[in-house]
């Protein structure tokens, strides 16, 4: 739990690695830990165990009955309707243009008001975008104090898991109970009303074309819950921290103006009316390698989570069934996998399959039947965003830090300063 450099594997896990090899036992928050940098054995773990692993203030937060862990069926059903909204087809029919709108539309204010925060700005386009795709229209008061909630919500998951009061464990249980409660409140209120819900809520509760209920509300609001959360403490964070790294290289950020520009300039003036398209997003080579290159720079938490369900044997190793499993991605950083691997040099994706989001050699998203569904969504918001920001002229200040202590961490905030004046209507003119 120690704040370290955000590409760097955590010291204890360093010094442990080097003491007694890629894979060794431990105890943390009191539960029984295995903690692997192996590659092979963290595929291995992805494929075969389907139970996330989690010390007991997540468990606690996320509740003993969500979706998560509930029963294969259960999980099956959340993954098939969350890949409708979230997979490549339900971005480019349904969440395309928000995200451009959005983005746009909260750069724009940033330039006005010469700068933004990063990581604050990326979470409130986060939370419009998935609200209402979720939600359906909200109520602009219940709107409001959903995004305080979130803006409120306490940092560092991992964490001793008594609940007391005052504690960070403590304070989670309270956000979450502020958050559930606005959240029924909106669809009790929508089916007395008569309101739509959005068309995720309600294929979730199997309420499409006549389908019986397939889970409770009760169990759909808390998945929406856990939705909501792990979206927002992941995409923004590595975003803010792609945007340092840019900001970083001058030559990365020349590159993608660039590339940002010829799309541009290759539209009519009928087209530039309609924003960014999928086929402009698909054509961003330069940009997907950027972003292939910052998650697998800043994926130096454990990517494999899990409850180890069944012993098995793995090379030297048995693997004790009922610990909890920790896959770290070292492979991320071997020297034999990736040329000077610390380096960020988005070049070295070039040729590369830039669709895949996961192989032996890179898990920024996991691996398996718990593969982040969010995997295609988060990268098309990175992409918007990286493209309207580079329309400017902008810098993030050079102390800008970037720590981790498990999750991402800005102590000194995420600030890029915006001239508002854009780079492409200057070239042009």
């Amino acid at each position: 739990m120690k704040p370290h450099d955000a590409i760097q594997l955590p010291t204890f896990v360093k010094e442990k690695v080097h003491r007694y090899g890629p894979v060794f036992r431990t105890s943390l928050f009191g539960a029984k830990v295995i903690i692997s940098t192996d590659s092979g054995l963290n595929i291995e773990m992805a494929k075969t165990n389907h139970v996330p692993g989690m010390p007991k203030s997540l468990a606690r937060l996320f509740g003993e009955n969500n979706l998560f862990v509930q029963s294969k069926d259960s999980h099956k059903h959340v993954r098939s309707v969350t890949t409708q909204l979230l997979g490549s087809q339900g971005l480019k029919l349904r969440m395309m243009q928000d995200i451009d709108i959005l983005t746009l539309t909260h750069i724009e204010v940033g330039a006005r008001n010469g700068g933004l925060d990063v990581k604050e700005t990326v979470s409130k386009i986060l939370i419009e975008c998935l609200a209402k795709k979720v939600m359906g229209e909200m109520e602009p008061e219940a709107a409001k104090a959903l995004t305080l909630c979130w803006s409120h919500f306490p940092k560092g998951w991992f964490r001793i898991s008594w609940n007391i009061p005052g504690n960070g464990v403590y304070r989670m249980m309270k956000a979450k109970k502020q958050m559930i409660n606005i959240l029924k409140e909106t669809v009790l209120k929508k089916r007395a009303s008569g309101e739509e819900l959005g068309e995720f809520f309600k294929t979730l509760l199997g309420e499409m074309e006549g389908e019986e209920e397939k889970i409770s509300v009760e169990s759909a609001i808390e998945f929406i819950f856990i939705f909501f959360l792990i979206a927002n403490e992941a995409t923004p964070s590595v975003l803010a921290a792609t945007v340092k790294l840019i900001s970083d290289n001058p030559k990365v950020m020349q590159e993608l103006k660039r590339e940002h520009e010829r799309i541009v300039w290759d539209k009519s003036e009928k087209e530039k009316k309609t924003g960014l398209t999928w086929e402009d997003y698909k054509s961003m080579t330069f940009t997907q390698m950027v972003i292939n290159e910052s998650l697998r720079i800043t994926s130096t938490a454990p990517t494999v989570l899990r409850i180890i369900d069944h012993e098995f044997q793995f090379g030297e190793y048995t693997i004790p069934a009922g610990w909890i499993f920790m896959g770290f991605p070292s492979v991320h950083f071997n020297p034999e996998k990736y040329d000077d691997p610390l380096a960020f040099n988005p070049w070295r994706w070039k040729e590369k399959d830039l669709t895949a989001i996961v192989s032996k050699t890179y898990i920024p998203f996991g691996a398996g039947s718990r593969l982040c569904l969010g995997a295609d969504f988060a990268k098309l918001l990175m992409a918007s965003f990286i493209y309207h920001l580079c329309r400017y002229r902008w810098s993030m200040k050079a102390e800008t830090t970037v720590l981790r202590r498990f999750i991402l961490m800005f102590p000194g905030g995420s600030d890029v300063q915006i001239s508002q004046d854009t780079e492409v209507e200057n070239s042009a003119g």
